[in-house]
């Protein structure tokens, strides 16, 4: 049986053709029993694809999957039987395999009393001359601070083949703290009330965020790659220890397994044995490879404090000058580690040699260079956290002697920068990076010494705040305006808005855009805007 469906007919059987098999908010209620949290999938290939739900039962539960090309399963064949573990939280994820390339397929889970999931939509890869391939990104999505409207949207989308998670799918806070509870959004609820620390309250904030209807329709429709940040452990984690972790929490390695091995349970993403290589690639026909790194808990050296290195200074220009020269321009400082970084650039060779026409590769933190500009300072609000004044203030005073904003970006990492980007040029690879975190939009020309190495979207945020909420003295015009001026390698940015970007790849050329959504204080899909951003293939800078 044929496994192509076209946009066509997608169209005529609705949308995507699960209209009628859309999941209802109240199916997902912490404690429910049977099918509670939707359906997911996940690492595409071109003949295979991972299908995720979770059923909850009388201890394990043996459930079947069936994939089909057709919305009402005629011709449907069996994907495999999976067990539901009450050890790993009742999840249920199975491979199918055999699939057609760039195939759009129909998959649903059935239980022993024949109760079925709701019906998913997803995608295999496609394989040889590919015209038009397009991406979704997504990050950063605190649930408390608003509604997930930019999901919505991209669930509606009928131009997406995928979708690529950038990180901080949830946050760890307790209620209360980011948002605070003045911040927090009546109704968007989060469990447990604490910080999750613990195996059962990591479980339970992922059960509380998948409850929210527009994140498990995005799921349900489009397959995902994803991979984690910071806050999927704890906030600015690296390989020893974390800014939001000390010893009252216990042992950070143990916080880390946790926290690793719940994210493996609740998301559509292979189950791998803790500490093995997380890194991965896709192939996109002849158009694109994506790749995939971790930058947290592999490798990461502890992030640099310029504030905790002028405390208590009296010759502050001196100690500056020394931090830049010595402290963070250290080669053996690491972001993603020696080992990924040599699978990375040995993966765009072999990309490049092959013919492939873009090395697509996404990861977590901003990679272009960024100055906070001089005039910053007198735009802080005088309500704004004394961290944010004090991290304004620092940075100014960085800027002038030419230190970055955020040491815990590419940027607190110059020279892990330029081994990777360097290895791109050595390829000569048609880079774009995709990189989230930073909670507002970005896109900048990579240069090393030795000229153009690529191109870099950075994505904006679901719902978390940007740097223009400690901004009150300047409109977002104005700040954006000051930054291009202050940094040479950032052509545009977006300092205001939520919601999500996407990348439109052809042979030819790479648009992304980044679409704003109205607001996230209600319920609503309707965009206040969008700007796009192209590079040509062959010219590694963005397009004039």
């Amino acid at each position: 049986m044929s496994m192509n469906i076209d946009r066509r007919q997608l169209m005529a059987l609705g949308t995507f053709g699960l209209g009628a098999l859309s999941v209802p908010a109240s199916a997902a209620l912490l404690g429910a029993k049977g099918f509670t949290h939707g359906v997911a999938s996940g690492e595409p290939s071109q003949s295979s694809i991972l299908l995720w739900t979770r059923y909850v039962g009388n201890g394990d539960v043996k459930l079947t999957a069936e994939i089909s090309a057709n919305a009402d399963f005629s011709g449907a064949k069996i994907a495999g039987e999976v067990e539901a573990l009450a050890d790993r939280d009742h999840i249920a994820k199975i491979t199918a395999h055999g699939l057609d390339p760039n195939g759009w397929y129909f998959y649903r889970f059935i239980a022993p009393d024949g109760s079925k999931s709701a019906v998913g939509r997803t995608r295999t890869l496609p394989e040889g001359p590919t015209a038009q391939f397009n991406i979704g990104v997504v990050g950063c999505s605190n649930l408390p601070f608003g509604y997930f409207n930019a999901y919505a949207h991209a669930a509606q989308n009928r131009e997406l083949d995928l979708m690529v998670h950038t990180g901080d799918y949830l946050y760890e806070y307790p209620v209360g703290t980011y948002p605070s509870k003045e911040q927090a959004l009546s109704g968007r609820v989060i469990y447990p009330t604490s910080e999750i620390i613990e195996l059962a309250d990591y479980r339970l904030r992922y059960a509380a965020y998948r409850n929210d209807p527009d994140l498990q329709r995005l799921h349900q429709v489009l397959p995902m790659i994803a991979m984690w940040d910071d806050h999927e452990f704890t906030n600015d984690a690296y390989t020893d220890g974390a800014e939001n972790h000390d010893a009252s929490e216990g042992d950070w390695e143990v916080r880390k397994r946790i926290a690793e091995r719940v994210y493996r349970e609740w998301m559509p993403v292979s189950d791998k044995d803790y500490g093995l290589p997380r890194w991965s690639e896709y192939q996109i026909g002849d158009l694109a490879t994506l790749f995939v790194t971790e930058s947290r808990i592999s490798a990461r050296d502890k992030q640099l404090d310029l504030g905790e290195a002028l405390a208590g200074q009296e010759n502050i220009q001196k100690v500056i000058e020394s931090f830049r020269d010595n402290i963070w321009q250290d080669p053996s400082r690491e972001m993603i580690g020696s080992e990924q970084t040599a699978w990375l650039a040995s993966a765009m060779r072999k990309s490049k040699g092959s013919g492939t026409k873009w090395q697509v590769w996404s990861q977590q933190c901003v990679m272009g260079e960024l100055k906070l500009p001089q005039e910053a300072t007198n735009w802080v609000s005088p309500d704004a956290p004394a961290f944010a004044k004090e991290r304004l203030a620092v940075g100014a005073l960085a800027a002038k002697m030419g230190l970055p904003i955020n040491f815990d970006s590419w940027d607190g990492y110059p020279k892990a920068r330029e081994r990777a980007l360097k290895n791109a040029q050595a390829a000569d690879a048609d880079l774009i990076v995709l990189s989230g975190d930073s909670h507002n939009g970005w896109a900048f020309n990579l240069e090393t010494a030795d000229g153009q190495a690529g191109v870099e979207f950075g994505g904006h945020s679901v719902t978390s705040p940007g740097i223009e909420s400690y901004l009150s003295g300047a409109s977002p015009e104005v700040a954006a305006n000051a930054l291009r001026e202050a940094n040479g390698q950032l052509q545009w940015t977006d300092t205001s808005n939520r919601g999500y970007m996407t990348v439109a790849l052809t042979p030819e050329k790479a648009i992304s855009t980044w679409h704003f959504l109205d607001t996230i204080r209600a319920k609503s899909t309707s965009m206040r805007g969008s700007a796009s951003q192209t590079v040509l293939r062959g010219a590694n800078r963005l397009q004039m």
